[in-house]
């Protein structure tokens, strides 16, 4: 029969018995008794304890996990160990992690509490760390609501009871250092809330390495372990002005760019080997990758953010990536991440409701909740929750080295009736619809991210008319570096799908853009965003045969290459993916074994190789003399053309929207002389028709408000580029 049991503990003690003290300190480690020390301790696991210098046993408190240890005069060092036996038999041997003073410097807390702690991350989450010359690891939360909150891991049988943090007051953090443990241990935050008494399980918001989806825990890593060799390159990044120089970026999702034979995911080292080969070999000069920050769903693409300072552990460990980075620019080519501050998944192991209060989220689901996405939107208005972020930027342009951040979903983040009925959502303080505290978030980040990492560009996927996005804070911009053209990429792919017997009646769709082509600085996509939901391929998008669907896309690109604004294309569109884009499978690479998909590809390669070669097509991307129409009325043969301008040089670029072939067209030209045809889509290298021109003298016949004209030979679907002689 179970003999009943006596509760000698005091009240106190009771609580930590119970995990339900928020300072384990007060009653943990050594403390003055009756004029003498004791060491109390709390190990639910132990048969036996005594003092490891000096084999001095403790005694159980009858009927408890509780061990105490009353010291005569012999003297303790400064860190006592504890050697103890589980109930296994097997030893063990540690210093108490409650004989350790307070390791968060009060100064971290304060601007924590400030929002303004650009490196939190170096302080909060789990970091190897020493105390007094012990190794350990330091863990340190924000848990404003809590009452109690644990350390559990695989050190500890994942037991709230083992190691409970110490409180650190009023500003909500929790801190405990734990000697011995070392990198790969796993983690998790245990928090009992001190209204309600919900204990919840979270996963550490600050954690570095996540476990293998689908387990959840996060993982001690080692910060500094990897040597970089990319100096060079940061170095010359620093003083480059990208506004004037040329960017041609591939959007690639890494898990579903290639696989192995066994359709599994390529490692980052793998995966940097091959696709930086690809990108040099079509001439991109950077890559964005969809968010590769930790995630719990693939088929969210790493839209919807679990672990924000944290490479996704699918492809491999943080030195892993920071190898991919290394890789890419080493041979020169800048990497930018997709970046989500908009919102954050309910799982219930991440950051929704996290210590059982509403705490990086809104209370009110009228500010709080993205209904069609079934997200939480954080609170930009509290100054911790805005440092999370903040650092999490900091983080990778400084941690992995990232050239820039696209930052997902700005619209919905600036609207506070963004995607919601009416009596839905909650004006601000003057009855607006404007997110004042999103706008200070943004004009910070800018002017932060800016002001810490010279020459990384902040890009923003904003699809609305709202002003000065990429102009500087100072002036009342919100400070962007670029804005993706998202007005221009939907006008030209509706007029694009137009058969083009019908274009001439949609020709505004082609001109349109240039009205407001230079109120920002914008980057011309063709994303993922196009080729997913039913939208099918970019190649499925054009009407016509197979041949006029090549030929248009062609087209099209030549127009993007040779129109104001820096590029951006994804995976696959180069060399005409057929089908839509599957995240959960690899692209189909077999069709590059057929003409029309390889002369694509090459199209896109000298296209990338034109652009980058001729500074009458980037320098003045963003500023109105880089661009002058010659002719953009001319609809009833649905052709335009235009001047792109750097200096005393020049380019013309002539397109024909139809498959007609037009003999004897003629354009103006600013000066007499010769013309070269330096670049033409439909050139029989790109599977076209080849319709080609010789050089061609101009004559002395004003046209289209130039003094001097030539006649061409338009080929069909197709672009030109010419130069002067």
């Amino acid at each position: 029969m179970k003999k009943p049991s006596t509760n000698v503990l005091d009240a106190e003690s009771t609580k930590i018995s119970e995990a339900r003290h928020h300072d384990p300190f007060a009653i943990l480690g050594k403390h003055s008794k009756n004029n003498q020390t004791v060491i109390k301790v709390f190990l639910p696991y132990a048969e036996t304890v005594s003092l490891s210098h000096n084999n001095l046993a403790f005694q159980r408190i009858t009927g408890t996990d509780f061990f105490e240890c009353a010291l005569g005069k012999e003297p303790l060092p400064e860190h006592y160990q504890l050697a103890w036996t589980d109930k296994s038999g097997d030893d063990h041997t540690h210093y108490d992690p409650y004989d350790f003073p307070v390791q968060l410097p009060e100064f971290d807390r304060h601007l924590f509490g400030e929002g303004r702690h650009w490196h939190i991350y170096q302080k909060l989450g789990a970091h190897l760390h020493n105390a007094d010359g012990i190794d350990g690891v330091l863990f340190v939360v924000w848990a404003p609501s809590a009452g109690r909150v644990s350390v559990v891991g695989d050190f500890n049988h994942w037991d709230g009871r083992c190691h409970p943090m110490r409180s650190l007051g009023g500003g909500g953090l929790w801190e405990l250092f734990v000697p011995g443990l070392t990198e790969g241990c796993l983690y998790k935050f245990e928090i009992l809330n001190r209204f309600s008494n919900e204990i919840l399980l979270k996963t550490d918001p600050y954690g570095q390495q996540f476990e293998f989806r689908p387990s959840t825990a996060a993982v001690v890593v080692n910060e500094n372990s990897y040597e970089w060799f990319d100096q060079q390159w940061l170095a010359g990044r620093a003083g480059r002005n990208w506004l004037h120089e040329p960017m041609s970026i591939y959007e690639v999702h890494l898990g579903s760019w290639r696989r192995d034979k066994l359709g599994n995911f390529l490692n980052y080292r793998e995966m940097a080997d091959q696709l930086v080969e690809y990108v040099k070999r079509l001439g991109f000069t950077h890559i964005e990758l969809l968010p590769i920050t930790e995630h719990p769903l693939d088929a969210s693409w790493g839209y919807q953010t679990t672990g924000y300072f944290a490479p996704t552990s699918r492809f491999g460990s943080p030195d892993d990536f920071r190898y991919f980075v290394d890789t890419f620019h080493q041979n020169g080519i800048g990497v930018i991440l997709d970046w989500v501050p908009a919102h954050f998944p309910k799982d219930a192991f991440g950051l929704a409701r996290f210590d059982g209060s509403a705490l990086y989220e809104h209370e009110d689901p009228r500010k709080g909740e993205h209904r069609d996405w079934g997200t939480l939107i954080y609170n930009y208005g509290r100054n911790e929750v805005k440092n999370f972020l903040l650092a999490s930027a900091i983080f990778w342009l400084e941690e992995f080295h990232l050239d820039g951040l696209r930052v997902d979903a700005v619209a919905s983040m600036l609207y506070l009736d963004y995607s919601r009925e009416e009596g839905d959502w909650l004006p601000n303080q003057y009855g607006g619809n404007e997110n004042l505290e999103a706008i200070d978030f943004f004009r910070e980040l800018n002017t932060v991210t800016h002001e810490q990492h010279p020459g990384t560009v902040i890009m923003a996927e904003e699809s609305t008319s709202w002003p000065q996005v990429t102009r500087p804070t100072y002036t009342g911009g919100l400070g962007f570096s670029m804005k993706w053209n998202m007005g221009w990429m939907n006008d030209i792919l509706v007029y694009m799908k137009e058969d083009p017997v019908h274009r001439r009646y949609h020709h505004d769709q082609l001109t349109f853009g240039m009205l407001y082509a230079f109120t920002e600085n914008f980057t011309l996509p063709f994303s993922h965003d196009e080729v997913v939901h039913g939208k099918g391929s970019m190649l499925n998008k054009m009407p016509g045969d197979e041949w006029q669907k090549f030929a248009n896309l062609r087209l099209l690109y030549t127009m993007m290459f040779t129109y104001p604004g820096k590029k951006l294309l994804f995976m696959g569109c180069e060399f005409g993916q057929g089908s839509q884009w599957d995240f959960n499978q690899a692209l189909d690479w077999y069709v590059l074994d057929y003409p029309l998909h390889q002369g694509l590809q090459t199209l896109v390669k000298d296209l990338n190789q034109l652009y980058k070669s001729r500074p009458e097509l980037f320098t003045h991307d963003f500023e109105h003399q880089g661009f002058q129409w010659i002719d953009c009325h001319d609809n009833e043969q649905s052709v335009i053309s235009y001047r792109r301008k750097a200096d005393d040089k020049e380019l013309i670029v002539v397109l024909n929207f139809t498959p007609v072939v037009r003999e004897n067209y003629r354009i103006g030209v600013p000066v007499a002389g010769t013309y070269r045809e330096i670049f033409n889509s439909d050139s029989g290298e790109y599977a076209g028709s080849h319709v080609t021109n010789a050089d061609t003298a101009s004559d002395e016949i004003p046209w289209m408000n130039l003094d001097h004209s030539i006649e061409l030979t338009l080929p069909p679907l197709a672009g030109l580029v010419l130069q002067y002689q």
